[in-house]
């Protein structure tokens, strides 16, 4: 899991000032939860981030609150 997931998501995480906000609400969004976007002065995930971190959790499949 770390090799696999959080060392790819906390490279995504790093390529942008206020991306510990930004990575966290895309991935809201990607499993479905509407987070919004960030607020001025940070900036969302770009597109090819956001299909990065799109495939790191599909990677993961269904996880169960359980």
């Amino acid at each position: 899991m770390l090799k696999t997931f959080f060392l790819p998501y906390l490279a995504i995480r790093n390529k942008g000032a206020g991306y510990a906000v930004s990575i966290v609400k895309a991935g809201a969004r990607i499993v479905g939860h509407s987070a919004g976007p960030v607020r001025l002065p940070l900036t969302d995930l770009s597109t090819g981030e956001e299909s990065e971190l799109r495939q790191l959790i599909e990677a993961l499949g269904t996880q169960s609150l359980d």
